[in-house]
């Protein structure tokens, strides 16, 4: 099972039929959809899986804020009601193309060429991120890799960023618990701390990305004792983004079956409650 893993609909580059493809290839049972800030993919993917007998979880990545303005990501997973996630976010959505668009002239004024189109062209319909300006600026001949355009231009601290919406921790949560599901801090790595988890349980967070391919075995132990400690489920997946190779290859994690029979328990206990 892989319970975090992108398609096109928003920063990654396998197109939903590509998805379920890999997903049958890599032998799992299971798979969540966890785009950014969109649940576009969602019904595609579940349709395309029918056919396999592969169990989808619809969910979303959340780029949240908390109150002294650090970013977190969190995932709902296991949304009932993706019609009302969708509308909620389409100001996140329309915020990020603003944000695109703002990082695009930075661009041209340093003289770094990039139409808008070109990025529009690589997200194909999909919830814009900095991840398709890097590639446009792959095709237009400015950088061999990714990461030496986030390097030179477009990560934090550098001429052409941009910083992004996000919506609050306690706004994020909510609308996950609204829609049916839960939520999860995804990839925290050292930011698991004891103080930080203890704050957003408070906030209703229902668990923690144990296993991701950022985790070290000194995180992966340190984050199963706070799930133990604050009685949260766990979770776990590649983060993949189409690869076909690397440190995310889909199903890479091998996620338990009971953690998603706990997250299944879990939303059944608060509807129950």
């Amino acid at each position: 099972m892989d319970l975090h893993a992108h398609t096109t609909a928003s920063d990654g580059t396998a197109s939903p039929e590509e998805f379920v493809a890999a997903a049958v290839a890599a032998e799992l049972s299971a798979i969540a959809v966890t785009d950014h800030d969109t649940v576009g993919a969602v019904p595609a993917v579940s349709r395309l899986a029918k056919e396999h007998g592969l169990d989808v979880v619809a969910g979303v990545e959340l780029s949240l804020h908390d109150d002294a303005g650090r970013e977190l990501h969190v995932l709902g997973l296991h949304l009932a009601d993706t019609a009302m996630v969708d509308a909620a976010l389409e100001s996140v959505r329309d915020a990020r193309r603003s944000r695109a668009e703002s990082i695009v002239e930075k661009l041209n004024a340093i003289g770094v060429t990039v139409q808008m189109d070109a990025v529009l062209a690589e997200a194909a319909g999909g919830a814009v991120g900095r991840p398709h300006i890097a590639r446009a600026l792959l095709k237009a001949g400015h950088a061999t890799t990714l990461q030496q355009v986030f390097d030179r231009w477009i990560g934090a601290g550098k001429p052409a960023y941009v910083d992004k919406q996000r919506l609050s921790i306690a706004d994020g949560i909510d609308l996950v618990h609204r829609a049916g599901g839960i939520a999860v801090y995804a990839h925290p790595g050292g930011e698991a701390t004891r103080e930080r988890i203890a704050g957003l349980v408070d906030g209703g967070l229902d668990g923690i990305e144990v296993r991701h391919p950022s985790h070290g075995a000194k995180d992966i132990k340190h984050i199963r004792a706070l799930v133990k400690t604050f009685g949260l489920v766990p979770s776990g997946g590649s983060d993949w983004h189409g690869a076909m190779g690397g440190l995310r290859v889909l199903g890479c994690m091998n996620v338990a079956p009971e953690w998603l029979d706990a997250q299944r328990e879990r939303i059944a206990a608060r509807v129950g409650g």
